[in-house]
């Protein structure tokens, strides 16, 4: 079959490729979270309220790569799980601050050393130095959409 001559091949896809990279990543941190009923978005929403602090909504949807109305769903559900808390923002009473409870820094640690030792396999099998490479292009890739972002803002 004749392809449209400025489409890539599949197999050199970048989109494909992020899809299939994010598989490979994601596949031992799902059976990971699975012991625990954490799904992975709960888990991106700890670890960027551990390791940042207390966040607004807006800002802990954007570090977590989450749209703006399912974090505001799925904070429902962690608050009622105990796993982070929620107070008027006192500079904007509209907003809301969220932190992480005792609970949630618990599951965190809870899976500390099996999340270590996922990502010292995956260090291991690709390299220190491809890793950080990688890390440091991708960052680059994105780094153009952040500052489009900020200045529709």
């Amino acid at each position: 079959m004749d392809q449209p001559a400025r489409l890539r091949r599949t197999d050199r896809s970048l989109p494909i490729a992020l899809l299939r990279a994010r598989e490979v990543v994601m596949a031992p941190i799902r059976v990971m979270l699975a012991e625990s009923g954490i799904s992975e978005q709960k888990w991106r929403v700890l670890r960027v309220l551990t390791e940042s602090g207390p966040l607004e909504q807006t800002a802990l949807a954007e570090r977590a790569c989450l749209l703006l109305p399912s974090l505001t769903r799925m904070l429902r559900a962690m608050e009622q799980e105990g796993l982070v808390g929620r107070a008027p923002d006192p500079g904007d009473g509209r907003k809301s601050i969220v932190t992480v409870t005792a609970r949630g820094r618990r599951v965190l640690s809870d899976h500390a050393e099996a999340s270590a030792a996922i990502f010292a396999d995956l260090e291991a099998r690709f390299g220190e130095e491809r890793l950080e490479e990688l890390l440091d292009l991708l960052e680059a890739l994105t780094e153009g959409e952040d500052s489009k972002a900020q200045s529709r803002t």
